[in-house]
This record gives structure tokens, sequence and C-alpha cells, in this order.
């Protein structure tokens, strides 16, 4: 008997599962750990603050308290593990390269300037304008700019890496882990007290479903709509063998595509947004085309990289693009936390503590109904 089983081992799961064995409770994680899981893929970009398009009132609020839990996150893992986690402060770039994003990239200032005005983050001095020749010092590889905005406070972090860092901290303390897939829950009156995987049934108080993608399929046995859809999308790891890409900021641009610095020579440009993709996580010759014209576009210094690797994930959206998390109507001892679609690193970790502080018995801290199953049901 357990007093928790987390269903699914990506970011949300994972984090849920290191905060439940740090809060003493006796902990089963269940994952199958699918092809295409979208914490293995992801970017990995943490700035809702700067994101500029207008955003749900919701979402905003609670990205900026998730990627805010990153630096005590972090702090606690480099006490309890020797991992790499992958989370650094690196900065963000915001860029017009062409004339027809000129528009939109005034629109995104004023939506993150007067942001900052009614909240006072981020601070001026963490952001503000530069000039096209600023902007090309601080990420030699652009092209001339039409505008450009930075934040200084930026920060990217690796899913695999910081995923690999919770579960060796949560073994450390005795963390259990199976690797199957669930075949179903057991419901009791009215109530989950457990799971059964591979045949084999696994009793717990609570259970919590971070499935990511995969995660509507309890649906029908809880009697309720998960609206979760898997969206594709291709990212390329580029290799600049010959270039210091260590202080390098994140790029973001205006035909919805990004680039990734990392410490190691290396830059990662993405991605794509395959809507109706299914569970099918392959690469295709129009997906690296789009990915690759864009990088070329934004930052013509990148036509002497060469490929390193090619990811994709299935990131789990929702048709509202907010995530689901919070306990089913008439369905005891179960939560959800799924749905994160492109901000699943952004959100995770936090999403993660949460599941976990409700599996403990603690008051939330933060509210989460805007986020509630019952907004599709």
């Amino acid at each position: 008997m357990y007093d928790a089983i987390v269903i699914g081992g990506g970011i949300v799961g994972m984090s849920a599962a290191y905060h439940l064995v740090r809060g003493g409770a006796k902990t089963l994680l269940i994952d199958r750990h699918h092809e295409g899981r979208a914490t293995d893929a992801g970017a990995g970009i943490l700035a809702p603050a700067t994101s500029g398009v207008t955003l749900d009132p919701a979402w905003f609020a609670f990205g900026v308290i998730c990627v805010d839990y990153y630096p005590a996150l972090i702090g606690q893992l480099r006490q309890e593990q020797d991992g790499d986690t992958g989370y650094a402060v690196c900065g963000k770039l915001t860029v017009a390269v062409s004339e027809d994003e000129i528009a939109p990239f005034q629109h995104a200032r004023e939506v993150v300037w007067e942001r900052q005005r009614r909240r006072g983050i981020p601070s001026s001095d963490d952001l503000y304008d530069v000039t096209s020749e600023q902007a090309q010092a601080i990420f030699p590889l652009l092209a001339p700019v039409h505008g450009a905005f930075y934040y200084r406070g930026g920060a990217r972090v690796d899913g695999r890496m910081l995923t690999a860092a919770l579960a060796k901290a949560s073994a450390s303390h005795h963390l259990e882990q199976k690797q199957s897939m669930v075949d179903r829950l057991i419901i009791e009156d009215g109530q989950v007290v457990g799971a059964v995987a591979d045949g084999e049934s696994f009793r717990a108080g609570k259970v919590i479903i971070a499935g990511g993608a995969w995660s509507r399929q309890f649906g029908d046995q809880l009697g309720v709509q998960i609206p979760v859809e898997p969206q594709r999308g291709q990212i390329v790891h580029l290799d600049l063998p010959d270039v210091d890409t260590s202080a390098f900021p994140v790029i973001v641009a205006f035909h919805g595509h990004y680039m990734v610095p990392w410490a190691d020579h290396r830059i990662v440009v993405g991605a794509t947004r395959e809507t109706g993709s299914g569970f099918d996580p392959v690469t295709s010759a129009i997906g690296m085309q789009e990915v690759l014209g864009e990088a070329l576009r934004v930052a013509p210094g990148l036509k002497s990289a060469q490929f390193r690797e090619i990811r994709v994930g299935l990131r789990p959206n929702t048709i509202d693009n907010l995530p689901v998390l919070g306990e089913v109507p008439r369905i005891g001892n179960l939560f959800l936390s799924t749905g994160h679609g492109a901000s699943g690193l952004q959100l995770g970790p936090y999403s993660g503590k949460l599941a976990a502080d409700w599996a403990l018995g603690q008051t939330l801290e933060t509210d989460i109904s805007a986020f509630r199953i019952s907004r599709f049901n």
C-alpha cells in the first residue's frame, strides 16, 4: 500500500514524485516513457514575463509563479544530488528581423511594457530596448534587425537533465518506480484507490495523473472529458564547434520560432507546431525545411552549423491552451496535472509540486481554479 501513486514520469510527474517523497510519502511512480514525450524534446525557455502575446491573465500569473519557483528547486537539487539540471539564466532577446515583423514586434513591446507598468515586473534594470548593433553584439550570428528588446532574467532548462536530476534526488528519498503502462485505475465507491499496470494491482491513498498527451485515456473511466491532444514539435540541435555559445541569449522572433543556446557550442532551433499529428513522433522534410529556414532567416550566421540531433516531442495541448490541474468532480483521491502544451518546462516543476501538496493534505498556496477540468465538463 502506497501513500501516493504518480502516473507519468515527464517533468510534471517526476516533480510530483520528488516533492511527495521529500515530504515523507511512500510513493510509486508508474511511467511507460513513451517515445515522443514532450519533456525530452522541449526547448525549455523560461521567460513568461516577456511573452509578447496577450496571454490569459490566469496563465500569465501562474506562469510567473512557476518560473519564480525554479531557483529554489534548483538550489534544493544541487544539495541532494550531483547531476546537472541544465538550468541557467542566459537572457532573452526579442527581435524583428523582417518588415512584416515590425507591427507584431511593436505590439509585443507594448504588451510587455504595459504589463511591467501594472505589475512592476520585470524591473526596468532587467528589461530594455537595444539597437540593431547592440543586438548583434549580444548574439553575433543575428541578422540586422528593425527592433529588439532584451530581458536580462530570461532563462532556459534542459528537460531531460532536470528530470534525471529529480529522479536521482527522489531515489535518495526511496521513490519506487515501475516502467509500465497503466491499464486502468482502481475505483471503489467513487474513490480512486490505486491503478493496474501490466495486470498487477497497486493500491494507494492518493493518485496523480501526469501523463502528458497520453492522459486522456482515463477520461472514459472517470466519466469526464480530458481534452488533451498531442501536437508534434520538431526541433533541431545545431553544433558550432568553433563558436563560444556560452554567453548567448535565447532568441525569439515573430514567425513562431526560437533559438536556445547552450554552453557546449550548441544552438537549439525550433519548432514546428503540428496540430492533429496524433501519437507519431517522426521527423519530416517539410518540418526540417520550416525550422532551418526560419533559423537561417533570423540568424544567417548559422549557415555553417553542423547537425547534432533532431528531437521530436508530442505536446499535450488543450483547446484553450490552459493546463488541466485539480481534482475531478465526483471522484475522490484523484488529481489531474496535464495539458501544459508548449509550456511544460515552464509550468511543470511547480505544477508537480502543487499536485504533491494536494496529496500530502496541504492547502494549495496558489489559486488553480481557472485550470480545473470542470471548465470542459
